[in-house]
């Protein structure tokens, strides 16, 4: 596999030695479960994920946004932590409706997009039109290697566009540290149609071949087939879904294997429900779960008849395991419909759940109907707590959660920041800059405090720049000052984290994943403790090679995050050894410094065998047994 030419310079940190020992919050909250506008951002955030620990990219459609770069209003900024300032940024191409990925060597990559365009969204029809000075960006690859010194641009890279345009298209990176590109249509629209679908896809780094391949999936699903969900599994292939349908698809073989129908909702744009894989734990042996909270119940020939701003939400929730069966699970329903919601995983293991709107889609146009131009109304400022774990009836809540000022519609987007707070933005559901619809541009930044976010948090040393698949286990030190008066429950309630916070854009986080590792732990005689933690389990489908969040969480509160290397840091077949077993849990003597006793930690599960590979296999191969072995 070759590497990308424009490939993230990666720091010495990341190739070799430990890192520094964690601290605490540095930003002022306002309380446990409020929001706080702390910022503009620049250009309205249709797209935006975490670079590094200080800054975080948005990209917005191509439009009059006043902040300016080269000359011409820019649709590109970073934005700074720190100090919420913004740098602008010329991404050159028109980003309308890109997608995006973290590549497996570090370096974020974005691709596709719209025409080049004038004010209003207008195509430009000759050069005296090009009044913001883009370029056409359907068959556009972007490239970003994030810095902290505001010294990194974005690479239009020319010489190496896909063989096809994309406007809405998914990006799920691999195994290898490769992305796989997704569908999309050729040139715009609300939804697509027979002669507008690009039902194809392609790798990057482009493979051998150089060829998009036909995904039968993506032909039978029309017209709201854009934006298909799709997530790497543990067994090694894709799951996805688009509008009602949903598939199992073996990407090595080109073989698609039909999946149970979407119930109650269509779960993808434009009826763009709240969607994540539940976190990944050596409890459920790290097996693949998928919770879908609203959308919308139009049938495909409802579309483009219906005055769609009208449509209640869906209020449903379902969850799917497909690497283990073929159903469907109900869920909890939402307390209220939601359309555009965004699932932000928490280090705690608890799901936020902000943004959105109780009527229509995701979606604008001209019509009369539309509210300005916005095909949805009724915006929710109240977010939800969801927790996976909780007893059926019990999982979503709103206790000791303010509301946002802010409303949050299409376009906007959000992401986990690694002091465990949660950043929003965005919300243009118009062809450009507007401050005069009900629903207008908005650029102002929250941050939204979850209750652990002013709690003193884990401080530990110790930890590797760098994890492998499978391999010996690491230490981490844990001060007596950590652990409480009573460290052997503090030390029963922890659990060591990495977590992957994802490319968000239309109510979809791209490559968002919480893997929990396995540990066990030693009372030391005076009290501390060092807690003995697996490396990555060794099958790069679990979480794919790149850089990744590391958090340990004690009690429910996490520590701040760190940035670590995951795999080779090169896009390329991975290493995977067997893991090393870990050792007991013991408790030391103060008296003697002897220890004593021996004992599973709570939070042990048994060591993740290479075999598992096979099992997931197996596991999928008979969920696909009968019907649901139909080949497309």
């Amino acid at each position: 596999m070759p590497t990308v030419s424009h490939k993230r310079l990666i720091p010495s940190l990341f190739i070799s030695g430990v890192l520094a020992q964690t601290g605490q919050p540095t930003w002022q909250s306002t309380g446990a479960g409020t929001f706080q506008i702390v910022g503009n951002s620049g250009v309205s955030a249709q797209q935006l994920f975490l670079g590094t620990k200080n800054k975080v990219y948005i990209i917005d459609k191509v439009e009059n946004n006043p902040l300016k770069v080269n000359s011409h209003a820019a649709w590109g900024s970073e934005y700074d932590l720190n100090d919420n300032t913004v740098r602008a940024m010329d991404v050159v191409t028109n980003t309308f409706c890109a997608g995006g990925a973290l590549l497996g060597d570090g370096t974020w990559i974005n691709v596709g997009g719209n025409q080049d365009v004038t004010y209003g969204g207008l195509a430009v029809n000759d050069t005296s039109q090009d009044l913001y000075k883009d370029g056409d960006g359907r068959f556009a690859v972007r490239f970003l290697s994030p810095c902290d010194d505001g010294s990194c641009n974005w690479v239009d890279d020319k010489k190496n566009y896909m063989k096809t345009t994309r406007w809405y298209p998914t990006l799920e990176t691999l195994e290898d540290g490769s992305v796989i590109i997704i569908g999309g249509n050729l040139y715009g629209g609300f939804v697509s149609s027979t002669d507008n679908n690009n039902p194809t896809y392609e790798y990057w780094p482009r493979r051998a071949d150089g060829v998009e391949i036909t995904l039968n999936f993506l032909q039978t699903t029309l017209p709201a087939n854009l934006y298909p969900l799709t997530w790497l599994l543990p067994s090694g292939n894709l799951f996805l879904t688009t509008n009602w349908a949903t598939e199992i698809f073996d990407y090595k073989n080109n073989v698609e294997h039909a999946g149970p129908p979407m119930p109650h909702a269509v779960r993808t744009y434009p009826g763009s429900a709240a969607n994540t894989m539940l976190p990944m734990t050596p409890a459920n042996n790290w097996t693949a779960t998928m919770v879908f909270c609203g959308g919308t119940d139009l049938q495909p020939n409802q579309w483009r008849k219906t005055v769609v701003v009208n449509v209640p939400a869906s209020a449903s929730c379902v969850r799917i395991t497909p690497d283990v069966t073929n159903t469907f699970e109900e869920d909890d329903d939402l307390p209220d419909g939601r359309v555009m919601g965004n699932f932000i995983l928490l280090p705690n293991g608890k799901i936020f759940l902000v943004n959105g709107v109780n009527q229509g889609v995701a979606g604008y146009g001209n019509d009369s109907w539309a509210v300005g131009h916005s095909y949805a109304d009724s915006p929710l400022l109240q977010p939800l707590m969801y927790d996976p774990d909780a007893p059926l009836g019990s999982r979503f809540s709103a206790d000791g959660l303010s509301a946002s000022t802010v409303p949050r519609l299409y376009h906007s987007s959000a992401t986990l920041l690694p002091d465990g707070s949660v950043f929003v933005s965005g919300s243009n559901p118009n062809p450009d800059v507007t401050t005069t619809e009900k629903w207008s541009t908005e650029w102002r930044v929250e941050r939204f405090y979850p209750a652990y976010y002013s709690e003193h948090r884990p401080e530990y040393s110790g930890l590797p720049a760098k994890l492998g698949y499978g391999g010996p286990y690491f230490n981490l030190t844990l001060a007596s000052s950590e652990l409480g008066s009573d460290p052997t429950s503090s030390l029963g309630n922890t659990k060591v984290v990495l977590m992957r916070f994802g490319f968000s854009t239309h109510a979809i986080n791209f490559g968002q994943k919480y893997v929990q590792l396995n540990n066990t732990y030693t009372i030391n005689s005076d009290r501390s403790a060092t807690l003995h933690v697996s490396q990555v389990p060794p099958n790069p489908a679990i979480l794919a090679p790149g850089p990744a969040w590391f958090f340990v969480v004690v009690n429910g509160i996490p520590s701040m995050g760190q940035e670590i290397m995951v795999g080779s840091g090169k896009i390329e077949t991975q290493n995977a050894t067997q893991p090393a077993s870990l050792p007991g849990v013991f408790a030391a003597q103060q008296q003697t410094g002897s220890s004593t006793g021996t004992s599973s930690a709570s939070n042990a599960a048994s060591t993740f065998e290479l075999q598992s590979v096979t099992l997931f296999a197996s596991i999928f191969a008979a969920s696909l047994a009968g019907a649901a072995a139909t080949l497309l």
